[in-house]
């Protein structure tokens, strides 16, 4: 993964663009309106396509929320949330 990493910004810096390093503060950001209630959903045991019903989204969608919750409250699985969600 280092060797794409490195050849990506290789490639970044031929174009005269630079990436954002991700800080530890980028992943301390507030969740949405929307995550925080998809993570919700997701904590009680509900399914991205029962969590895509309530919310009248597609379960891809529910997913990439989850994806992006993940990252933000540094957890890997749902049942990582109720150990960091109130």
């Amino acid at each position: 993964m280092d060797a794409f990493a490195e050849r990506a910004g290789r490639e970044l810096r031929a174009t005269g663009e630079t990436a954002r390093k991700r800080t530890a503060a980028a992943r301390d950001e507030e969740l949405t309106g929307q995550e925080a209630q998809i993570a919700r959903l997701a904590r009680e045991g509900l399914s991205n396509p029962e969590i895509g019903s309530r919310l009248f989204i597609s379960a891809r969608t529910v997913q990439y929320h989850l994806g992006n919750i993940f990252a933000k409250l540094g957890i890997a699985s749902r049942s990582q949330l109720s150990h960091v969600l109130p």
